[in-house]
């Protein structure tokens, strides 16, 4: 089936549930079994969608992630906390005191926080690379590295990993690949059929949709490292409540229409913002002399609707100017629902191997469902807005 049938049809059973279309809400931390036999067998064995104790999740957890695990062509999926706590749990996976972590130089900020604060005071030492090195990290990989973990495209500067190129290196020398995914969804990409082992994902995002979920989806490519991810879930405790697992089932649904709007809108604010005269760069992948272009069109179908833009160098006083009174961009620092927002950036301190260095000022901008026209009317207002007040400081 096709991505547009399957949003639409997983993780539904209406004749297990009295002919209701949805899944239920089970909202349950303590499960009754009927025979000494069926309790002592729950506690001795664990497997997929065990009715076990409410953290190891309920039939609405299942739901959720069965489905997710299916889009994602996996064997299985972990719904947890937030997009956090399944980066956490990914890293704690495949990590203990003496290993080495190779991570993409522009992994989400608290992936970096991680690693540099809690897993460093662990004994993990971690090597962060260029997200264009491809092939190349085979040189960076020591007898004690465990994990590669990757973003495709790069969190706020959106620079494109060629992924197979990375997967293939690291699985010749026995390291396990991990990669964010949440930007892409597996609307428009699926890690796992290159070879990674585990797609993370904050469902918190596209997936809720509505912005008003906290989730993470951990999805593993097969039953070994089902086993390494459910330890670490498991004793991380990382688990999510039914009424969020609820609503992303609900997003789930308009996923694959919502990703094409998404798509299509960040594109002619992409065109568009290339245009003003106090834009130094736009940063978007599927912008054709965009660098790294080439390899999202190799492995992606589409874009989300999250993009950065570079405003050359203008008093405080005009930014300000061009983003306190826009009407329907708001400053938050998600993204992923219907909303469009606009929240200048600071990446210098979140690059090692590939240092930041342009002057101007970093905007990320998340697309969202409004009518493209009126997004762009009120960025040309920001625009004179700001243009007036830098003529007036000059």
């Amino acid at each position: 089936m096709k991505p547009e049938t399957k949003v639409t049809t997983l993780g539904r059973d209406p004749e297990a549930n009295f002919g209701v279309v949805n899944p239920p809400v089970y909202h349950a931390s303590t499960i009754l079994f009927p025979t000494l036999d069926a309790i002592e067998a729950a506690t001795k064995t664990k497997y997929k969608n065990q009715m076990r104790y409410g953290r190891y999740g309920t039939p609405t957890t299942f739901a959720l992630q069965d489905a997710i695990a299916e889009l994602e062509g996996g064997y299985a999926t972990f719904a947890v906390g937030s997009g956090a706590a399944a980066i956490v749990a990914t890293l704690m996976a495949y990590t203990k005191s003496g290993d080495h972590v190779l991570c993409a130089d522009t992994v989400y900020a608290p992936t970096r926080r991680y690693l540099d604060v809690v897993l460093k005071r662990y004994g993990v030492e971690t090597t962060y690379f260029d997200p264009m090195i491809g092939a190349g990290i085979s040189a960076l990989i020591r007898p004690n590295t465990t994990l590669c973990m990757m973003e495709a495209p790069g969190s706020l500067t959106f620079e494109m990993m060629d992924v197979p190129a990375v997967v293939a290196a690291c699985k010749a020398k026995g390291v396990a690949t991990a990669l964010d995914n949440t930007w892409g969804t597996p609307i428009y990409f699926r890690p796992l059929d290159l070879g990674v082992d585990v797609s993370v994902m904050a469902g918190t995002k596209y997936v809720g949709g509505h912005s008003d979920i906290m989730m993470g989806l951990i999805t593993v490519r097969d039953e070994t490292v089902y086993k390494t991810m459910r330890a670490s879930v498991d004793e991380l405790g990382a688990c999510t409540g039914p009424d969020d697992q609820y609503l992303a089932l609900r997003g789930l649904r308009t996923l694959a229409v919502r990703m094409p709007r998404h798509y299509e809108t960040g594109l002619v604010l992409a065109k568009w913002l290339k245009e003003q005269p106090e834009v130094s760069s736009v940063l978007h992948p599927a912008l054709p002399d965009f660098p790294g272009h080439a390899l999202w069109k190799r492995d992606f179908k589409g874009a989300s609707g999250l993009f950065s833009f570079v405003l050359k160098p203008v008093p405080r006083a005009a930014l300000a100017a061009m983003v306190d009174d826009l009407e329907l961009y708001g400053m938050g620092f998600s993204w992923g629902g219907f909303e469009s927002l606009m929240v200048p950036s600071d990446v210098r301190s979140l690059r090692t191997a590939k240092p930041w260095t342009d002057p101007g000022q970093l905007m990320r901008v998340h697309a969202g469902l409004e009518a493209p026209d009126d997004l762009i009317a009120d960025l040309e207002k920001g625009f004179q807005r700001l243009r007036k007040v830098a003529r007036e400081k000059a």
